[in-house]
Formats: structure tokens, C-alpha cells, sequence
């Protein structure tokens, strides 16, 4: 980058851009326009909007909140626009971001990239992948065209396959990449808001249905909640031993794209909006069986089966509500140790850290994601 072509920019135009729809904030001299970073943030824009206009030096070296890794300096590199004026008429620009061989990293680096994933941290989800670069190397996916025929028709062996799913990539401008490519595109996307508009009143109507016959709302909210812990075992059964069938899945391509299409678009790009939560055409064809599992095991009372059925379907809308939000939104404590944890599932260790809404059943049966080494991967 040349830095005697940018400008000088006042402390008060920059204030001037403190919105969604033009956020400036400097570190030192340096001015950064990231207005187009902001729905990439993994912390979500909120917290970024906290601090616009101002600088954030400090915010990014703060190991309580998050000391970032050196993988946040370089894309904030990507979004300089300027410098402050000085005392002098314009004193050299601080040097850039990434350190010299040899030199100390910031708190929060970490110490290497994943065996699994070849990345290092989690702000590496968000930086945009080089589409054109990528497939000449990798010779995977073209980005630039339909996913789901390059899936089916590229005759990959499914070892290479799991490699490269595993390797997140980022799309342009944090858009959603092609997946049919054609009038079918549209039923491939659901904003996350679909899920809660869709599916809170069935829950509604099913526990007032089942409340009709057991009269009992003391009973009906005991077993409410009993079908939410039941969700969080199915939580996990579900992402281990359906979407991570990784080691167990048969060789051929029908079975490549079916995984691909479940789970495995998500693994590929994982901080794509409209792909994070469950199409309500897929999660009603996958909650068929349970229906039928609840009626089986509470064979006695139909309402019983039925009351605790609609607990689970809540604890699905919370599980697929907090999944999106781990990836885009900022959060409270609780959950923003539930968003470390799940974005080291994803750029870490894919083979650990099943649970999104807890780590209960990760702890019971020893898939929990231990951080460990660099300041921002341990437990805050």
C-alpha cells in the first residue's frame, strides 16, 4: 500500500461517520473506513457501531472482552482510507500491522494455524477469500460459479472432498454464493427470521392443544421444559452423527453432495447469512421421525407425547436463533463464550465442540473444546 497517496482526513469528518451506513474509526493516525466490514464482524455490527468514530487501539488489545488475533490487523489494512493531521505538517504513518520476523505478536495472536482447517483465528472466517487464486489451488470449487453441479460432477474422492469443506472460505462482500445458479436459488436462502415467524405458533397451538387435555398448566410447563432438554441430546446426536458423518460416509458422489447440502455448504461458508439457519422444507421432513419417537415413548398419553414434542420444536427455534446469532450479532457474557466456542468448532477443530446452545453434552461424552496456548482462545 502506498501511503502518500491518502489523504488527510480531520477529526471532525470522522465523526461525521458514527452509522450502519458509514462507520469510520482510527487506531493511532490511521483511518479506517469499515462500513462494508460490519455484517462480516463476528461479533456482529453493533459492537463495532459502540465504537465508531472513535479510536480503537485499545478495544482490540483488551484481553477481557477479546484481545484480537493479528489476523484483525490485517483486515482492518484492507479498509484504510487516510490519516489524522498532526501537529507537523504530516508526520510519517505509523508502520503497518503485521509485525517483522522475528517480532513479538500482539496479545491474542495465536500460535499457529489449525492441522484441520489452516486457520489461526477466527477473524480469519471473515476475511474474503480470493475466489480465482483459491481454485487454481485447490482445483475444489469455483466460487464464481454454481456450487452444487461442481459437487456432483467433480469427481472428488472423499478424503479431498473433507479437506477442502473444512477449509472456510469467505464470499465476496459477505454475499451468498451461487448454489444452483438458476430460478431454484431463492428456496436455498432463509433469513433468520423465518425460523421463529414459522415455527413459534405451531409450538403455540401444539401446547395448547396439549394443555386441552391434560388441564394441568403446572404439568404442561414441567413437561414443556422436559422436551427442551431432550432437544439439547438431540442438538447433539444431530450434529455429531448426521452433519459430521465425515468418517463413516461412503465413498461416491451422491453421498458427497448429500453431506455437502446438509452440513457441509455450512463448513465451506460458514459466515453465510442466509445459509445458517434450517430451510423449514428440511427441518419439517427431519422432525417427522421425532413425532413419532415421542408418541412411541409416551405411549400412554397422547397429550404428554404432544406437549413434549412442541418442547423440543422450542428448543429447535432456540438452537437455530443462536446459532445464527454466535455467528453475526454481538452478545451477552454466556454467549459470547458460546460464540468462542463455536467458532472454534469452526476454524479450529471440527471434530470437537458439537453443542451451539450448550457444551453439557460435549462434556458427557468427551467431544469438549479445550482452548488452550494463546490469550484469546481461553475461557474469559
Amino acid at each position: 500500500m502506498s501511503y502518500s497517496s491518502l489523504p488527510i482526513i480531520s477529526a471532525t469528518e470522522v465523526e461525521k461517520h458514527q452509522s450502519s451506513h458509514s462507520c469510520y474509526v482510527t487506531i493511532g493516525n490511521k483511518v479506517y473506513d469499515i462500513t462494508s466490514f460490519l455484517g462480516d464482524h463476528p461479533g456482529g455490527e453493533d459492537l463495532i457501531l459502540d465504537y465508531a468514530a472513535r479510536d480503537i487501539t485499545a478495544v482490540l488489545a483488551d484481553k477481557i472482552s477479546h484481545a484480537h488475533s493479528e489476523s484483525a490487523y490485517e483486515i482492518l489494512e484492507d479498509y484504510l482510507i487516510g490519516f489524522l493531521p498532526t501537529d507537523a505538517a504530516r508526520m510519517p504513518p505509523s508502520p503497518p500491522s503485521t509485525p517483522l520476523p522475528g517480532s513479538t505478536p500482539r496479545p491474542g495472536s495465536p500460535v499457529g494455524p489449525s492441522s484441520l482447517t489452516g486457520m489461526s483465528s477466527e477473524e480469519e472466517l471473515t476475511i474474503p477469500t480470493d475466489i480465482n487464486t483459491d481454485f487454481r489451488t485447490h482445483k475444489f470449487i469455483d466460487l464464481n460459479q454454481p456450487m452444487l453441479p461442481q459437487v456432483w460432477n467433480g469427481g472428488f474422492s472423499k478424503k479431498f472432498y473433507l479437506e477442502q469443506i473444512h477449509r472456510p472460505r469467505h464470499y465476496k462482500g459477505g454475499e451468498s454464493a451461487p448454489l444452483f445458479g438458476n430460478f431454484l436459488e431463492p428456496l436455498t436462502k432463509t433469513p433468520w427470521y423465518i425460523v421463529p415467524v414459522i415455527w413459534l405458533p405451531c409450538v403455540s397451538y401444539g401446547t395448547w392443544i396439549a394443555y386441552s387435555g391434560l388441564q394441568n398448566w403446572v404439568l404442561v410447563v414441567a413437561l414443556f421444559f422436559h422436551g427442551l432438554l431432550w432437544w439439547t441430546l438431540v442438538e447433539y446426536v444431530l450434529h455429531r452423527c448426521l452433519f459430521h458423518i465425515d468418517k463413516i460416509m461412503p465413498e461416491g458422489r451422491l453421498s458427497i453432495t448429500l453431506h455437502f447440502l446438509l452440513h457441509g455448504i455450512h463448513h465451506f461458508v460458514p459466515m453465510d447469512k442466509l445459509r445458517l439457519v434450517m430451510p423449514p422444507s428440511l427441518f419439517f421432513f427431519l422432525a417427522i421421525p421425532f413425532w413419532y419417537l415421542a408418541h412411541t415413548i409416551f405411549w400412554f398419553n397422547w397429550y404428554v407425547a404432544t406437549n413434549v414434542y412442541f418442547g423440543g420444536v422450542f428448543g429447535y427455534v432456540c438452537y437455530d436463533l443462536t446459532h445464527y446469532f454466535l455467528h453475526h450479532k454481538s452478545l451477552p457474557s454466556y454467549f459470547r463464550e458460546l460464540k468462542k466456542y463455536h467458532l472454534q468448532h469452526h476454524f479450529a477443530d471440527f471434530q470437537k465442540g458439537f453443542g451451539v446452545t450448550s457444551k453439557l453434552w460435549d462434556r458427557v461424552f468427551g467431544t469438549e473444546l479445550i482452548y488452550g496456548g494463546p490469550e484469546s482462545f481461553k475461557d474469559e
